[in-house]
């Protein structure tokens, strides 16, 4: 994971610095994090190598997926975390890798992992 760039789009300031942190402590390059759907579109579209992105689904009361529909435009693997899991994303954006509040570092890394493998395949 050294040297990615994530994109972490996230309302909550502790939790946004947990996962700066966690990033971090990965190698990650942290961009962000932005606590706005429309800060967040803007980084998904004009971020320069971005290589994935962690997207809370709830942030500021409106939801994420018009940066999440961004990021797919560009083929960028995401990452959504929400207190609901997957069961709580829409069924257009199920199989995109979820992570449920309160998460875990080896939960992060491994929704990240996962995220990254799936674009791969």
């Amino acid at each position: 994971m050294t040297g990615r760039k994530v994109l972490v789009v996230e309302d909550e300031s502790l939790v946004a610095m947990l996962l700066e942190t966690i990033l971090e402590d990965m190698g990650c390059i942290p961009v962000g994090p932005v606590s706005t759907v429309d800060e967040g579109v803007q980084k998904a579209e004009n971020e320069p190598d971005l290589d994935l992105a962690l997207l809370d689904v709830n942030v500021a009361g409106r939801q994420v997926f018009p940066v999440a529909e961004a990021l797919a435009r560009r083929g960028i693997p995401m990452v959504f975390s929400t207190g609901y899991g997957e069961a709580g994303l829409p069924p257009e954006w199920r199989g995109v890798p979820a992570i449920q509040k309160p998460f875990s570092e080896a939960a992060v890394r491994d929704a990240m992992l996962g995220a990254l493998n799936v674009a791969r395949a």
